[in-house]
């Protein structure tokens, strides 16, 4: 059971890294910036989602 749950913590946290480094493209078409923001992952996925307008509502 351990490793059904080690291999869903690291699919999700690759999934954060990439949803954070397809936001950071989309925002400043930089390679810098998306590798930098992809290390951080779901931190920058959430700072992203409180930081616009809209908030969480879009």
């Amino acid at each position: 059971m351990t490793g059904a749950v080690s291999n869903a913590a690291q699919a999700g946290i690759g999934l954060g890294s990439a949803i954070a480094v397809a936001i950071s493209w989309s925002l400043h078409k930089s390679i810098l910036w998306a590798a930098i923001q992809g290390f951080f992952g779901w931190f920058y996925v959430i700072y992203y989602a409180f930081t616009r307008p809209g908030g969480l509502a879009g």
